[in-house]
C-alpha cells in the first residue's frame, strides 16, 4: 500500500476514473487518444487495492490542479454549444443557444432543417444524386426518417446506399459543404411549387401534451369529429411507454397492480437497466429482485414481443389516467397536465 501512496499523474487520473460510474467513465475515456487510453488502462490494472489515503490524495491533486487552471474563457460559447449538443442534439442545442447567447448563435444549416422535414419532402431533394451524398445525409437523420427516405428511393440504388453508409468512415468538411449547397439549391427549386412538409402527428402530440389536460380534453374530441383515424394516431403518439417514466411511486404502484407479471417482464426486457428503476422503486425489494431475475432468465426476446407488451401497459395506463387513478406530471396554470 505504501508503494502506491504517491502516485504519478497518470495513476491519480486512473483513481479518479475508477471512482466514477461506468457510463461517466466511458464518456471520458472516449475522448482520449489511443496512447493516453493505453497508459490510463495500464495504470488502472496495476493499481491493485486502493485505500482511502490514495483516494484522498488523488482527489486533492485534482482539486489543486483545477484551482490553478480555473475555467477557460476562450470560446466559452462554443464550449457550451458543444456540451448542449452532446446532451440534447445539435438542433435543440442551437435553439437553446439562440436564447442563451443570441448574438453568438450560428445560422441553422440546411442539414439541420432537413432533420425536421418529413420523408416525403426529403426524398425528392436527393433523388438522382450520388449514393455517397445520399449516405452522408441519411446518417444524420433519425433512423425511422432515414429508413422511410431510403424506401422511397429507387430499389436499384438502395443496396449501394446502405453499403456506403456501412463503410462511410470520417466525412470531410468539404463533403458536408457540398451536401449543404445541394439541399439549399433543391429546396429553393421546389419551394415555390410545393410547400415543405413539416410538423406532423408527433409534433401535434407533443404540443397537446405540453398544453395540459384541459386543452387536450377540449381539442381531441373536436379532432376526432373531423378525422377519427388521425385522432387515434395522435393519441397513440401522446401515450408512449417512455411517458410512464415520469410517474411517481404511488401512481406507478397503482399501474403495476393492474399489469400481469409476464407482460411487465416482456416490456422491461426492451429498455436499459437504468430506465427500469422507476418501475422497481414502486415494488418491494423482494418483488423487484424477482422481476430482475425473470428478466435475466428470459434470454433474447423478439422486438415485436417487447413492443406488444409495452403497448399493453400503455393501454392500462391510459385507462387509469382517464378515470383519475393515476396522473402524469404536475398541475400548471390551472390545468392538470400529464404525459
Amino acid at each position: 500500500m505504501s508503494a502506491l501512496a504517491n502516485l504519478d499523474p497518470a495513476g491519480n487520473a486512473a483513481v479518479m476514473v475508477m471512482l466514477l460510474q461506468d457510463d461517466q467513465a466511458a464518456r471520458i475515456l472516449s475522448e482520449l487518444e489511443p496512447e493516453e487510453l493505453r497508459l490510463l488502462g495500464q495504470k488502472m490494472v496495476e493499481l491493485g487495492e486502493i485505500g482511502p489515503e490514495i483516494i484522498a490524495g488523488a482527489i486533492a491533486g485534482f482539486v489543486e490542479k483545477t484551482e490553478s487552471l480555473g475555467l477557460m474563457t476562450h470560446d466559452r460559447v462554443g464550449h457550451v454549444r458543444n456540451v448542449m449538443g452532446r446532451a440534447v442534439g445539435d438542433v435543440k442545442a442551437e435553439n437553446l443557444m439562440r436564447r442563451i447567447a443570441p448574438q453568438a448563435a450560428s445560422k441553422a444549416s440546411t442539414i439541420e432543417l432537413a432533420r425536421w422535414l418529413e420523408p416525403e419532402a426529403l426524398a425528392p431533394l436527393i433523388k438522382g444524386e450520388h449514393p455517397q451524398m445520399i449516405a452522408v445525409l441519411l446518417v444524420q437523420l433519425d433512423p425511422e426518417v432515414a429508413a422511410a427516405v431510403l424506401h422511397s428511393l429507387p430499389a436499384a440504388e438502395q443496396s449501394e446506399i446502405v453499403h456506403r453508409i456501412a463503410t462511410l468512415g470520417p466525412v470531410s468538411a468539404e463533403a458536408i459543404t457540398i451536401l449543404e449547397e445541394l439541399l439549399t439549391r433543391r429546396i429553393g427549386e421546389r419551394h415555390g411549387a410545393a410547400p415543405l412538409a413539416m410538423g406532423g402527428i408527433k409534433e401535434a402530440a407533443g404540443i397537446i401534451n405540453g398544453a395540459g389536460k384541459a386543452v387536450e380534453a377540449r381539442i381531441m374530441p373536436q379532432i376526432a369529429k373531423m378525422d377519427k383515424v388521425l385522432a387515434r394516431k395522435i393519441e397513440e403518439e401522446m401515450f408512449k411507454f417512455e411517458h410512464l417514466f415520469v410517474l411517481d411511486a404511488q401512481s406507478m404502484g397503482a399501474l403495476l397492480r393492474e399489469v400481469e407479471s409476464d407482460v411487465l417482464i416482456g416490456a422491461l426486457k426492451g429498455i436499459p437497466e437504468s430506465e427500469r428503476e422507476v418501475f422497481f422503486r414502486a415494488m418491494s425489494s423482494r418483488a423487484a429482485d424477482g422481476v430482475k431475475d425473470e428478466i435475466a432468465a428470459r434470454g433474447r426476446t423478439k422486438l415485436a414481443e417487447v413492443v406488444e407488451a409495452q403497448k399493453a401497459i400503455v393501454a392500462i395506463a391510459r385507462r387509469l389516467a382517464a378515470d383519475g387513478t393515476i396522473a402524469f406530471g404536475s398541475a400548471s396554470g390551472g390545468d392538470s397536465d400529464y404525459v
